[in-house]
């Protein structure tokens, strides 16, 4: 690892370790957290919105770890950094892979990829969707549509947030 990684992880660590103690905030929102699911007139199976929201804190967590939309139809993801801390040190963002890319694999490119936000130029063809890296207090909202259904991959490449702030995008 070079230098300046170094010293950007022990950064990390260090906000880390000050805003995991004390009194825990608990964001609220007045918008759905996730798909909202409704019966269909197709009896039992429930129908998915594509409308999704999710959340990502100060502690590198994701507020779920499961999304779910309708295959073949455009999806409204809307990633919000409910943390205070800015993005040069706690920056959060949501990336979709392709069914059967390697996470392990794609975390490790994205760690070397400071300059397009942590998303690199050489996977492209293994992301789905992509938002921007966000910092405290800020959101983004993409939109895309996937026609196969399957189980996604998502996670965030900030470095270090991998092993905690991932899930999947399940397509019906």
């Amino acid at each position: 690892m070079n230098k300046k990684i170094k010293i950007s992880l022990v950064m990390l660590m260090g906000v880390l370790a000050i805003t995991s103690c004390g009194k825990k905030e608990t964001p609220q929102t007045e918008e759905p957290t996730e798909a909202t699911e409704t019966p269909s007139d197709e009896g039992n199976k429930p129908a998915v919105s594509n409308v999704l929201v999710i959340e990502g804190n100060d502690q590198m967590q994701f507020n779920t770890n499961e999304l779910r939309a309708l295959a073949g139809k455009p999806i409204t993801l809307t990633l919000k950094h409910v943390g205070k801390i800015p993005k040069e040190a706690m920056g959060h963002n949501l990336v979709i892979l392709q069914e059967g890319t390697d996470e392990a694999a794609f975390a490790a490119k994205a760690i070397n990829a400071k300059d397009t936000d942590y998303i690199p130029a050489s996977e492209k063809a293994s992301i789905v969707a992509h938002t921007k890296l966000l910092g405290g207090g800020e959101e983004d909202t993409i939109e895309f549509t996937v026609d196969k259904k399957g189980t996604y991959n998502f996670l965030c490449t900030f470095p270090g947030h991998v092993a905690m702030m991932r899930g999947v995008l399940i397509i019906e």
